[in-house]
């Protein structure tokens, strides 16, 4: 390809190291003369230029005037020859049609530097010294003054017309030799374009489906990683609690996608980790389709999700998660371009960009596998507990029965029990109106020691809690067996006491075989 270089002959350079002076002649002064001649010139350039625009735009002002009062002349023709008609009256009643509003009488203010010296005159004192120089040029008593005046006038318009010719040719050969040079004042910028990846709005609510949990002890043990705001010891707040609904998806719901605590790839990144290692034409189409994955919060998410992997066991897919995460931060990366020169590196044969990509990666899916092994180790040998409270009866024939205080209270008991019923979250209400322990245990579960400790104190004070006795059915197999198992326990803590009163008293003590 042929290059042209032309366009740097326009260059004016001063300091040329190619020049060549006479022996007598500093080298050095003779470029700084030769710079300042240059300079100097160019400045006065410059300001001929600003001065012939401001002429030219003072000449303009002037020709329309020009033209009006010719015009105002003409149209009362039949009046100047009526018999009797005053020149000077005649003329001073033209220059008033022609004057026009007083607000543009005042010419435009000169650039600085422009006509410093004197102050430019308005437009009706212009005017009415053209005037005056045509009735001087006419004489004192012209045979006919009304065509003398007329062509007095157009004369001068001729004079202007010519003046303003003269302004735009000599204008343009200035302009024209400005332009032949580059300087540093005619670089400018000539385009600039920037493309800002906006991402889709996606819906954040996920399509619920009902699946079977299985009943336990203690419920709200099971659910303790779906809390997302937690406190210094583990716990939710007790304003968060609440009964757990049935398992709606395999998947944690994300809450808010903008929490930096809580970093997911969305579903657009999710997609993009499904496509296989070294499928890079799938991976170009799919960015060109879908240009927002490229930003870096979609990067932390495929590396937190291949994290996650790797902590479930599923290592190809954790490898995989990890190899896109360094894709799309290579394409980021580069540049504008960044896309199109990873993609072209990547897929040339034997190039030395898919070594550095691919020991990347091997290198930070090696860091998260270690990582990994580390945490499961020390899981294993540090098992943590969490300090729950929950409520369960001491005696097993008696059990917990839950007291609503009613929603429209008469005294003052009722009141105050109402209120502490109000006071408490809603979730925790929920299960209390429920009347089953099961569900009041799984709120308590949520909260820290300290609140349900605090929550069981005002379930106390309310009266909402109270400790009822089983009846016992000895009709049945069951009923009799727990009679006679009550029985036994009885007369085994009789013996107990009467041989530890003995005991007392220093004195041999036989204890009966208990007959089955």
């Amino acid at each position: 390809m042929v290059v042209n270089y032309s366009k740097w002959d326009a260059l004016e350079l001063s300091d040329d190291s190619d020049i060549e002076v006479h022996p007598n002649v500093d080298k050095r002064s003779f470029i700084r003369a030769k710079q300042n001649q240059i300079h100097q010139q160019r400045f006065e350039r410059r300001h001929q230029i600003e001065t012939l625009k401001y002429e030219r735009i003072i000449n303009d002002g002037l020709l329309q005037r020009i033209d009006k009062l010719i015009a105002s002349l003409q149209s009362h023709a039949q009046q100047a020859t009526a018999p009797g008609q005053n020149p000077d009256e005649f003329m001073m009643q033209a220059l008033m049609d022609c004057a026009g509003d007083g607000a543009d009488d005042e010419p435009p203010k000169p650039p600085p530097g422009v006509h410093t010296q004197t102050e430019e005159p308005r437009y009706s004192i212009m005017m009415a010294s053209l005037v005056d120089q045509v009735k001087k040029d006419a004489g004192e008593n012209p045979p006919d003054w009304f065509q003398s005046y007329v062509k007095g006038v157009e004369g001068h318009q001729t004079k202007v017309q010519n003046l303003q010719a003269e302004l735009m040719q000599k204008l343009a050969d200035l302009e024209k030799e400005e332009g032949k040079k580059i300087t540093s004042e005619s670089i400018h910028t000539g385009f600039s374009v920037s493309a800002v990846a906006k991402e889709k709005e996606k819906s954040k609510a996920a399509s619920k489906t009902s699946a079977e949990t299985v009943e336990v002890l203690n419920p709200g043990s099971l659910k303790r990683d779906s809390l997302q705001r937690l406190d210094s010891a583990g716990q939710s707040s007790g304003a968060e609690a609440d009964v757990d609904e049935p398992v709606k998806s395999t998947s944690k719901a994300i809450e808010d996608d903008d929490d930096e605590e809580h970093i997911e790839p969305t579903e657009l990144g999710k997609a993009f980790a499904k496509i296989k290692m070294g499928d890079y034409k799938q991976c170009l189409q799919f960015i060109s389709e879908n240009h927002e994955v490229v930003a870096e919060r979609e990067t932390d998410g495929l590396l937190v999700a291949g994290f996650n992997a790797q902590m479930d066991g599923k290592q190809d897919y954790a490898k995989q998660c990890v190899h896109q995460a360094l894709l799309l931060q290579y394409c980021r990366s580069l540049g504008r371009d960044g896309v199109g020169l990873f993609f072209k590196r990547i897929t040339t044969p034997g190039h030395q960009a898919q070594k550095v990509f691919l020991d990347d990666v091997n290198s930070t899916y090696a860091r998260i596998r270690s990582r990994c092994a580390e945490l499961a180790k020390e899981k294993s040998s540090n098992p943590t507990k969490t300090e729950q409270i929950q409520l369960h009866a001491v005696d097993p024939n008696t059990s917990i029965h839950i007291n609503i205080p009613s929603a429209s209270p008469t005294e003052e008991v009722e009141v105050k029990a109402r209120e502490v019923f109000e006071s408490f979250p809603p979730g925790l209400q929920r299960a209390l109106e429920s009347g089953e322990l099961d569900k009041v245990n799984e709120v308590l579960g949520k909260m820290s020691v300290e609140e349900a400790e605090e929550v069981v104190e005002k379930l106390g004070e309310g009266g909402m809690l109270s400790v009822e006795e089983g009846v016992i059915d000895g009709t049945t197999e069951e009923g009799k067996q727990q009679v006679k198992m009550l029985e036994e326990k009885a007369r085994k803590e009789k013996m107990d006491a009467e041989a530890a009163e003995k005991e007392g008293r220093g004195e041999e003590v036989e204890v009966a075989d208990v007959d089955d």
